[in-house]
């Protein structure tokens, strides 16, 4: 073979920033997908967050998605990353390195062909979406100082376990999760839960009457995370491969259906096509299909869609409303219905419909599935069976672990400062938090001008008031 690769176009040639093991195309597809996940955050998560409540708490909302997708940066190439992914510490987690060294980050990926520099960016863009998923939980209440400090304590000791034990060297493995329906989407919707339950509900008037402020921005918002959900299963391959494709088209699939199995349900039971019921359930189809979006066939995706449109749309829309302990627990968004129930159901179902060839395709060993469906048309139900019991061992893991760590993180923040906000920052909102609001005209005569002319005023952290009721 030629050694200077005269047969390549000038622009394929290796040379010292482009050497032999670097796909240019599975670079700038991973590159775009890390990008598109991001921008499920910022701006997708702000914009559908600051529009989803009401006008007094949208610049709070929207700021605490802002905020965490800066922190969770600085923590995962610190130390987060190489615990998820790093080098093996124990059976659920890897040791905390810092990844941010060119030996390290400009380097060739395990098993592709891209820099890992792509890797840590693509999975930073995961954990900071998964802790943003789960504020959905908290929205309206939460004391702003208490979610800075919560969000570097829950990715170090809740996300980067999970991650750790299902798609690093961990004891779960062989479980089925594409993309993250257990590590991102149950994770947040377990965790968003407990962490409602700890700080307690909103003020009571917004639990009665909390609408959306704006329903066209909300859609923007919601258009942002679907389309960005092309990168979230698409990058996932690491690759642009066949799965990668397949991934895509199953994901929009899967999300359509499930929209308009929502939005039906709505119209046979309340007579009216809501809006904000066609968000909730475009939301449940890309959760549901994140664990198997590349592994399952088209028709399968669409199973998944009828399945997340549905079950969801009952434990929101009947179950929570007729159980005591979902009506004890504030939920602000219904993060729990949307990502966690969505995200066993994405987790169980790829476990039946994981297509062998696929499976193979994807992970590069036999040693995952079959899925059960496949199990029993190839005369394997050992191994399907052992692979279901795989799917329902990892959602009982992460169901319970971020149950007990994220209970441990919120009792450790309230010794720290209070957890929710004071009864009467909660009757005003974004101006005592924040000293700002949302759609301030500034120099029409009706507000002070901006802040920066203010004289400052202690944070309320600063002056705890012990023995108040909460």
């Amino acid at each position: 073979m030629d050694p200077n690769y005269s047969y390549l176009p000038q622009g394929l040639k290796p040379d010292e920033s482009t050497p032999q093991w670097l796909s240019k195309g599975d670079n700038a597809w991973e590159l775009t997908a890390a990008a598109m996940v991001g921008l499920q955050s910022v701006p997708g998560l702000v914009i559908l967050y600051g529009s989803m409540v009401k006008k007094k708490w949208a610049v709070n909302s929207a700021f605490m998605a802002l905020y965490a997708f800066a922190a969770v940066l600085i923590c995962w190439v610190l130390w987060a990353h190489r615990m998820a992914f790093g080098t093996h510490l124990i059976s659920i987690i890897g040791k905390p390195e810092q990844a941010m060294t060119q030996d390290f980050l400009l380097t060739k990926h395990t098993k592709y062909y891209i820099p890992t520099a792509d890797y840590v960016f693509y999975q930073f863009a995961f954990a900071a979406i998964t802790v943003i998923l789960l504020a959905g939980s908290l929205l309206g209440r939460m004391n702003f100082y208490a979610w800075m400090l919560f969000v570097p304590l829950w990715i170090t000791f809740s996300y980067t376990v999970g991650a750790y034990s299902i798609w690093g060297s961990g004891f779960l493995e062989p479980i089925i999760d594409f993309s993250g329906g257990y590590v991102i989407h149950l994770s947040s919707g377990v965790a968003g839960f407990t962490a409602a339950y700890w700080v307690g509900p909103r003020h009571s008037n917004d639990r009665q009457h909390f609408p959306p402020n704006n329903i066209i921005h909300m859609l923007g918002g919601a258009g942002f995370l679907w389309m960005g959900w092309t990168g979230f299963n698409g990058g996932s391959p690491l690759a642009s491969d066949l799965i990668t494709s397949l991934a895509i088209l199953n994901t929009h699939l899967c999300t359509a259906t499930s929209l308009l199995v929502w939005l039906s349900m709505d119209m046979i039971f309340y007579n009216k096509s809501s809006v904000i019921g066609a968000v909730q359930g475009m939301i449940t189809g890309l959760v549901c299909i994140t664990p198997g979006a590349g592994i399952v066939e088209s028709w399968a995706a669409i199973l998944m869609g009828i399945s997340s449109g549905s079950i969801p749309w009952f434990t929101m829309m009947v179950l929570h409303k007729k159980s005591a302990f979902f009506q004890k627990v504030d939920d602000t968004l219904g993060v729990f219905h949307t990502h966690a129930v969505a995200g066993i159901l994405g987790g169980i179902l790829s476990g039946i419909f994981a297509k062998p060839k696929l499976l193979r395709m994807f992970y590069g060993s036999d040693k995952y599935g079959p899925g059960f469906l496949y199990s029993i048309i190839d005369g394997d139900i050992k191994g399907g069976v052992r692979q279901m019991i795989y799917q329902i061992l990892g959602a009982a893991f992460i169901t319970i672990w971020n149950v007990v760590a994220t209970s441990l993180i919120c009792i450790f923040i309230s010794r720290i400062v209070e957890l929710r906000l004071h009864e009467d920052d909660l009757v005003i909102g974004d101006d005592a938090v924040h000293g700002e609001e949302a759609y301030a005209l500034w120099g029409d005569g009706v507000r002070d001008p901006p802040r920066f002319n203010r004289t400052p005023k202690i944070p309320s952290f600063c002056r705890r008031q012990y023995g108040t009721s909460q």
